[in-house]
């Protein structure tokens, strides 16, 4: 029996302990609405199949019955989560709660399919050779994610600009690699699981991530669930035209806010603002700290076009949260009050009031939403 077969309220009760639990019977019908007896009807076979388990010590007690805690079973299953970059995998283990058992990366040699597919699957046996014991058959799902255009439900990749990839059936690629059931995601909407999960999204009716470095990818959470779009497409808000620039994006079209502010955007503007044709981020960064006016324009019409994305996403949808994360963070002090300002400016009325949160999130953090994703699908597999 799996989690896939149980019904919708087993995978609700599911869902509510591995984001809140441990909790006690009467805790999970207050945040799910289930009564008592369809909580014992559901938790019944999930218990029985070890997916789920109490915990033998009472909660605090209350008037009459001490009551028991119940918790999702950690070692039930475990899962690998990879992240693919232009140069190099990047691969957590996790146990069914999402917890790090063992992290590896992996250089990749060529960006070509078949040499990444092999670099995953060699990946996935260092991972598992360095977990702690398990049950025999325990590993349940490997969840790969990249950047671009990837469509998780059939788990095709059908674009990927940084590797030049596509219509690449990856899931299938991967899964006969390994012979592990795959699943793939883009980087960000996975990452946006791992955050609702088990990062700052946790208890949140919705939330944004909106990640900057690379390419400037977003992430939508609306009422507990990820939004992955009717094509697999969703939050591309580094592809809203933004104008003032006639610079062409990697999607071949001018005035996207990527085509401004990712850090490839970012360097290619120094250089030519400073006359440097070989001048690198990391020059960039510092001549902006000593004060380099022109440089320091650059961060600032980056600035400006991400306070135009973030309002965009805040004016849409509403989250009670924006959280800014990616490499490009590590510079974010070189146009954080850019971005606030434009931000301010541009979220209508009460949209201002969202919280934005700035969150340096290390690749391993990005992989292990791979290995969430994964988590998730065999409660919650993808229609």
């Amino acid at each position: 029996m799996t989690l896939a077969d149980q019904p919708p309220a087993a995978a609700l009760l599911f869902q509510t302990l591995l984001a809140h639990g441990p909790l006690t019977r009467a805790e999970i019908g207050r945040r799910t609405g289930l009564s008592p007896g369809a909580i014992t009807k559901v938790a019944t076979p999930l218990l029985t199949d070890g997916w789920i388990t109490e915990l033998g010590r009472p909660a605090e007690r209350t008037a009459g019955r001490p009551a028991t805690l119940i918790a999702v079973r950690a070692d039930r299953a475990c899962f690998v989560g990879v992240k693919v970059t232009g140069d190099e995998l990047i691969g957590v283990l996790t146990d069914l709660t999402a917890r790090t058992l063992a992290t590896a990366r992996a250089h990749l040699a060529s960006r070509d399919v078949d040499t990444v597919v092999l670099a995953v699957a060699r990946l996935a046996d260092r991972l598992r050779a360095q977990a702690p014991p398990r049950p025999a058959g325990a590993l349940h799902g490997i969840g790969v994610t990249i950047s671009g255009d990837v469509d998780g439900h059939t788990g095709t990749v059908q674009y990927s600009p940084f590797l030049n990839w596509r219509r690449v059936p990856l899931a299938r690629l991967v899964q006969t690699a390994t012979g592990i059931p795959a699943v793939i995601e883009n980087d960000v909407r996975a990452l946006t699981v791992a955050e609702q999960w088990f990062g700052v999204g946790v208890g949140l009716s919705s939330f944004a991530l909106v990640t900057v470095g690379a390419g400037i990818g977003c992430g939508i959470s609306i009422g507990g669930r990820v939004v992955s779009g009717a094509h697999g497409v969703s939050g591309e808000v580094g592809h809203l035209p933004v104008g003032g620039t006639e610079r062409v994006c990697t999607c071949g079209n001018t005035g996207c806010v990527e085509a401004v502010a990712s850090a490839q955007a970012i360097t290619e503007q120094a250089r030519r603002a400073t006359g440097d044709p070989v001048l690198t981020m990391g020059r960039a960064v510092r001549l902006a700290h000593a004060g380099n006016t022109d440089v320091r324009a650059v961060f600032a019409r980056a600035g400006h076009a991400l306070g135009l994305a973030l309002a965009s996403v805040a004016n849409l949808i509403g989250p009670e949260r924006i959280i800014i994360s990616g490499e490009g963070v590590a510079t974010y002090d070189l146009y954080e009050e850019q971005i606030r300002t434009t931000f301010a400016a541009r979220a209508f009325g009460a949209a201002a009031e969202c919280d934005l949160v700035v969150r340096p999130l290390p690749f391993e953090e990005w992989a292990r939403g791979g290995a969430a994703v994964a988590a998730q699908r065999i409660f919650a597999p993808a229609k």
